[in-house]
């Protein structure tokens, strides 16, 4: 049996290791990258808490050992269902079995503007061109004294109050709380602005009551400006608008709004649901398809507990692939398949230190504050791939816990994008330098 796995993310990469050295199963593990990505310690590289190798792990290192698992570095153009046949960037690859584990993108809405001028930070390589651009524009402050512009560049908004926006917004305060005005004594950061916004009227509003209520009250604790019940409509560069007339000046807005499934081209357009995900049955096949399948964030899945769909979670995508590699296994043994069901274990979210929310569904339990955020510390050192990491970024969380401080605050050009603030800078800066 020929598999191919598109997409080397949290469910790829699990339905790859339990198939591994599987005998009458040949595994083709497809992804643009040649290392696994920790998604939900992305905003940590972001504002220089980790380095971008603590949370990636090499594909091919992780299946040194497999017999039957082979990696190529591709991005998927198309596929062609009626041949079984994958094309890619570097070739064809022909398939008995395609599983689809391609996760999600950053949901724009359509907004070409929004996706132009905002930042996302949906892999590796984006958190490090945030981080940089965060870091720049605490460079660029130092060189101009127009306050219109400096408010710009003390003003960081963050949209979308689900768990990366408040996680990234508690992290770029700890920041200014403990570090920037050490780095940037000429500065006054009692001008800085970080904020906020929120379409529903909470934030975290997949979790509990509680959990919502205790979130924002970290976040305005740590100096964050929190807005609800408001929508952006358009950003320049420079300005942000909301629906309901609101106008922010900031030349730095990060947007985790939303996410959309990466769908591959060749997939049947009336199998494309809501969100740009791909409806499949309760064994995670694609309707209408006989042997491709389609795992994690971009499988759309209706259930009598989940009438609309799993959450996008880390957790949902892990355990559809591990029953998909029981199907699989009992598909050779000539035994029945069985259904998915999810059981949800809880949720989490961490604000800052010694800040984090915890809620379990069954015994239904909610958990603040110092025990919640070592609950979170503990789960995601566990959910790391490889030991090196885990013990690299626990030595971090130990060093940041008491010195409030990190040395990765580096800003590499390669990664850095010049934008309309800095030709203003350039274009202001004309009188030579005064350095005390």
């Amino acid at each position: 049996m020929k598999v191919v796995i598109v997409g080397a993310g949290f469910a790829g990469l699990r339905l790859a290791r339990e198939l591994s050295n599987q005998e009458g199963i040949q595994v083709l593990l497809l992804d643009q990258y040649n290392y696994h990505q920790f998604q939900p310690l992305f905003y940590q590289v972001a504002t220089a808490g980790l380095d971008a190798s603590n949370i990636s792990f090499p594909l091919r290192k992780i299946f040194q050992k497999s017999k039957n698992v082979r990696i190529r570095m591709a991005e998927v153009q198309a596929i062609r269902s009626e041949d079984n046949i994958i094309e890619a960037d570097i070739g064809n690859f022909e398939y008995d079995i395609l599983v689809i584990a391609t996760g999600a993108d950053t949901n724009f809405f359509g907004n070409e503007q929004l996706k132009m001028h905002t930042l996302p930070m949906k892999s590796t390589v984006e958190a490090l061109q945030l981080r940089h651009r965060l870091i720049h524009n605490f460079e660029d402050a130092l060189l101009i004294k127009d306050e219109d512009l400096l408010r710009k560049l003390l003003t960081v908004v963050i949209v979308g109050g689900g768990p990366t926006g408040v996680e990234l917004s508690g992290a770029i305060a700890e920041l200014k709380l403990n570090v920037l005005p050490k780095d940037y004594p000429d500065l006054d950061f009692s001008k800085m602005k970080i904020m906020l916004l929120e379409g529903s009227d909470k934030t975290l509003v997949s979790m509990s009551e509680k959990s919502s209520i205790k979130s924002k009250a970290y976040l305005e604790k740590l100096g964050v400006e929190v807005i609800t019940k408001c929508f952006v409509k358009d950003y320049d560069g420079n300005r942000i608008t909301t629906t309901d007339g609101r106008i922010i000046d900031s030349s730095l807005v990060i947007w985790a709004a939303g996410i959309k499934g990466n769908v591959p081209e060749g997939i049947d357009k009336t199998v494309v649901v809501k969100g740009n995900r791909i409806k499949v049955d309760r064994f995670n096949k694609v309707d209408g398809m006989d042997n491709v399948y389609a795992l994690g964030d971009v499988a759309y899945m209706e259930t009598n507990l989940y009438p609309t769909g799993h959450p996008q979670v880390a957790s949902v995508a892990v355990s559809q692939a591990d029953q998909l590699a029981k199907n699989l296994k009992r598909t050779l043994a000539d035994k029945n398949k069985e259904a998915y069901e999810y059981r949800d274990k809880g949720s989490m979210a961490t604000i800052g230190k010694n800040l984090a929310v915890v809620d379990i569904p069954k015994p239904k339990l909610h958990f603040g504050g110092l025990f919640a955020w070592l609950i979170w510390m503990g789960l995601h050192l566990f959910l790391l791939v490889g030991v090196k990491n885990r013990i690299q970024v626990f030595i971090n969380w130990i060093y940041n816990y008491f010195t409030s401080d990190q040395s990765l605050r580096l800003i590499f050009k390669a990664f850095y994008k010049e934008n309309k603030v800095d030709e203003e800078v350039k274009r202001m800066h004309q009188e030579p330098l005064e350095v005390l």
